[in-house]
């Protein structure tokens, strides 16, 4: 048996410890908001946190954050910048089919964590894992601006 603290609560789960995170998140435990891409770390449509940084849940073996507090975006508005982020692409409409935008909050919002005022050049290095087949990488930079403003703003 093994525990996995995941949006803040502890879960028992009978699974193995190289299930790949992704497979428990969203089958075993029920969180279906974060989703499955390519399977290989390469599109960004399962960006989760662990213990505040991006990491990808579908190569992610669920022993290597034992221990760990992992986050999704079924739990992202619980978190202030995560809110604010959720909120600036809700105004600019980020969104088309809205497949990898879970993925997309969740780079950003740890990006906005440790770089609360981001250059184009880190926010580009940030979501640089993110694929969104919709093209939506410039409403994607302007939510980023914006909530990063809003958060200036905030602490101001």
């Amino acid at each position: 048996m093994i525990t996995l603290k995941l949006n803040g609560q502890d879960h028992p789960l009978d699974v193995t410890e190289d299930m790949p995170l992704l497979w428990a998140i969203r089958d075993v435990i029920g969180y279906s908001g974060t989703k499955f891409g390519c399977g290989m770390g390469l599109c960004g449509a399962c960006t989760i946190h662990i213990d505040g940084d991006p990491a990808r849940s579908c190569i992610t073996p669920v022993g290597s954050v034992l221990g760990k507090n992992v986050s999704t975006i079924d739990n992202l508005h619980n978190d202030p910048v995560g809110k604010v982020v959720q909120q600036a692409w809700l105004d600019t409409a980020v969104a088309q089919c809205g497949y990898c935008q879970g993925g997309q909050i969740m780079s950003a919002t740890a990006l906005l964590k440790t770089h609360p005022n981001p250059s184009d050049e880190q926010i580009e290095e940030a979501m640089l894992g993110n694929i969104c087949r919709c093209g939506t990488y410039n409403r994607i930079k302007t939510a980023i601006r914006q909530a990063s403003t809003h958060l200036q703003e905030a602490k101001a």
